[in-house]
């Protein structure tokens, strides 16, 4: 199934959560010279017009990136105003809010001379958005399988990787073939970072992706969750973010929790952000 497209939800909270999570990331490989293969498995479009019309119809970005678009110049988090100073930069017009990026764009604009980005892409439209993005000269695009393409590419050959899964999760099998695909690249890539996105939906699918992980033997598995609102009040759709982060940079935690202190009052008075350790420390 290929009906999935990310430009209904562009910017939406789930994107805030996620982002902020890889900015952090890449943040802390940044701090060493030593280059990065960075992988993203699911990529799409790379960058999404919110005047465009599948923005519209849901207008997900006003409860998600625009809260804190509006809020920008009050906010004290150093990651938060680093992370909408970045996004400021790709507005045409700093004063206004008329893109937000994808992952690809939050990866490509950090990438140094001596990293590579590898993206992702199985849907046939997207992967037409994908290839007409300006990204920098160490970006290649495939149009094909990103669980399946990310086992052909390990190991790399650079001495670090991060790897970004971040699938629709459209059919319920997903959330055991991510599973299965984390455990052979931890096998390959021991001292990966690999960030895994998964939705909190009622129906608790995501259950089979944390127990599988959990006993997958990794060691180090971080988890936080940032929720709309509890698993009660809603039937249907998504009403929380996941983020699972396999050997997290030390601090990580820590400083994304500083993070969506000031977050989760901007997104509503029922929100709230959750992380613990899956497996580890």
């Amino acid at each position: 199934m290929l009906s999935y497209q990310h430009a209904y939800h562009a910017g939406n909270f789930a994107d805030v959560h996620k982002h902020l999570t890889l900015f952090a990331v890449i943040d802390y490989l940044l701090r060493k010279k030593s280059p990065v293969t960075y992988i993203d498995t699911h990529a799409g479009r790379g960058l999404y017009p919110l005047a465009a019309k599948e923005s519209q119809r849901l207008l997900e970005h006003r409860e998600g990136v625009e809260r804190l678009w509006q809020a920008k110049r009050t906010l004290n988090d150093p990651l938060l105003r680093q992370w909408c100073d970045a996004l400021t930069s790709l507005q045409p017009s700093p004063a206004t809010l008329t893109h937000y990026p994808g992952s690809p764009w939050w990866l490509h604009q950090r990438l140094r001379e001596q990293d590579a980005l590898q993206l992702f892409e199985l849907h046939p439209g997207e992967h037409r958005y994908l290839e007409d993005q300006m990204l920098s000269e160490n970006t290649t695009r495939t149009y094909g399988d990103g669980l399946a393409g990310l086992m052909q590419r390990l190991p790399v050959a650079t001495p670090r990787l991060c790897v970004l899964i971040d699938p629709s999760y459209e059919r319920k099998d997903e959330y055991q073939e991510v599973t299965e695909a984390v455990e052979l690249a931890m096998k390959k890539v021991r001292h990966a970072v690999v960030m895994v996105w998964y939705p909190l939906l009622p129906a608790g699918h995501h259950h089979t992706l944390l127990e599988g992980l959990a006993g997958s033997g990794i060691r180090k598995i971080w988890r936080s969750e940032l929720s709309l609102r509890s698993p009660g009040e809603q039937r249907h759709g998504m009403y929380g973010s996941g983020m699972l982060v396999i050997n997290p940079p030390w601090g990580l935690d820590e400083r994304l929790a500083a993070a969506m202190h000031e977050v989760t009052p901007l997104l509503g008075p029922s929100c709230y952000y959750h992380a613990e350790w899956l497996v580890g420390e």
